[in-house]
C-alpha cells in the first residue's frame, strides 16, 4: 500500500511531519520547483544570447552602411552632446514643471467635463452638449494646430490684462487638448460602474450629489488609473512643443545649438534626455496595471 502511494506521488498523512513544526514541502512539490527555476534560467539565457545576437547583426548593419561615417559626424558628434547636455537639462526643467502644472490641470478640468457629460435630466441638456462639443473639438483638434493657435493668434487679439508668455499660453494649449482627452476616460469610468451602485448609494439616504462623490467617482478613477496615467505620459512628450512659441525647453535648447552648428546631435540629446524622463513613468504605468489586474482577477477591486 505504501509503494502504490509513493508512485502516485501521494504521501502517507501518517508519515508527514505535523504542521505545527513547520512545512516540510514534499518531493514532488520540490522536483517542480527546481524544473521551474530550470526553465527559467534556460529561458533567461536564450533571450540573454538572442539580444545580443540582434544587436551585434543591427551595429554591424549601421556601422558598414556606406553613409555612416557622416551621419555618424552629423547627429553622434561627441564635441556637440557635451555642449549641449547642459543646456538640454536646463531647459528640461520648464518641461518638468509644465507637466506637474498642466497635469493638474488636465485632470481637474476633465474630471467637471466628465462629471458635466453624466448628468441626468433635460434640464442639464445645455450642459451636456457643451461638455459633448468642448470633447469632439479639441479631440479632433491637431495639437499642433492648437498650440499655433493659441500661443501666436491670442498676442495678436492684444487684449488687454492677458499675457503673451509663450509658456503661459503653451500650457493652456497643452491643457485644452489633454482635457479632453482625459474627461472621455473619466466619463468611460463613470459610465463602467453599474447603476446598482447609485441606487444603492440612494437607498441608503444619499443625494445623487453624494452618490456621485462617495461611491460612483471613487470606483472609477481608480478602474481609470492606468490609461490616465498613459495620458500623462504622452503629456510629459508633448511640453516639448511650446517651444515654436518661444518658450526655451529642452527642445529649444537644442535647436539654438543646431541653428547654430548645424549638426543635430543636440537633437539626439534631447532626444535621449526625454526618453529617459519617459521610462521610468511608463515601467510605474505598467506596474500599476499589472497590480490591479491582479487585484481584478482575485476579487479586490470592483
Amino acid at each position: 500500500m505504501t509503494a502504490v502511494k509513493e508512485k502516485s506521488g501521494q504521501e502517507d498523512p501518517a508519515a508527514m511531519p505535523d504542521r505545527g513544526d513547520g512545512y516540510v514541502p514534499s518531493q514532488r512539490r520540490i522536483d517542480r520547483e527546481r524544473y521551474k527555476r530550470t526553465r527559467s534560467r534556460r529561458a533567461t539565457s536564450i533571450a540573454a544570447l538572442s539580444t545580443l545576437v540582434t544587436g551585434i547583426v543591427l551595429y554591424l548593419v549601421v556601422v558598414n552602411a556606406p553613409g555612416w561615417p557622416r551621419t555618424k559626424e552629423t547627429f553622434f558628434n561627441t564635441q556637440y552632446a557635451r555642449e549641449a547636455f547642459p543646456k538640454v537639462l536646463e531647459g528640461l526643467w520648464l518641461n518638468v514643471r509644465l507637466l506637474l502644472i498642466c497635469g493638474v490641470a488636465v485632470l481637474v478640468l476633465g474630471m467637471l467635463i466628465a462629471i458635466a457629460r453624466t448628468l441626468r435630466g433635460p434640464v442639464f441638456y445645455p450642459l451636456r452638449a457643451l461638455a459633448a462639443a468642448y470633447t469632439d473639438f479639441f479631440r479632433g483638434l491637431p495639437l499642433i494646430i492648437n498650440l499655433m493657435i493659441v500661443v501666436l493668434g491670442v498676442p495678436a487679439l492684444r487684449l488687454q490684462g492677458i499675457t503673451v508668455d509663450p509658456v503661459v499660453l503653451g500650457g493652456t494649449a497643452l491643457t485644452l487638448t489633454y482635457s479632453a482627452y482625459v474627461a472621455e476616460v473619466f466619463r468611460a469610468g463613470i459610465e463602467s460602474v453599474h447603476p446598482s451602485q447609485r441606487a444603492a448609494a440612494r437607498s441608503l439616504g444619499l443625494t445623487n450629489r453624494q452618490a456621485l462623490r462617495h461611491v460612483v467617482l471613487p470606483q472609477a478613477v481608480r478602474r481609470q488609473v492606468p490609461p490616465l496615467l498613459n495620458d500623462l505620459v504622452s503629456l510629459q512628450k508633448d511640453t516639448g512643443l511650446v517651444s515654436i512659441g518661444g518658450a526655451v525647453d529642452a527642445v529649444r535648447a537644442a535647436d539654438i545649438i543646431v541653428g547654430r552648428s548645424l549638426n543635430y546631435t543636440p537633437y539626439i540629446v534631447a532626444g535621449l534626455v526625454f526618453v529617459a524622463l519617459t521610462i521610468p513613468m511608463t515601467r510605474f504605468t505598467d506596474w500599476v496595471t499589472a497590480r490591479m489586474d491582479r487585484q481584478r482577477a482575485q476579487g479586490g477591486t470592483l
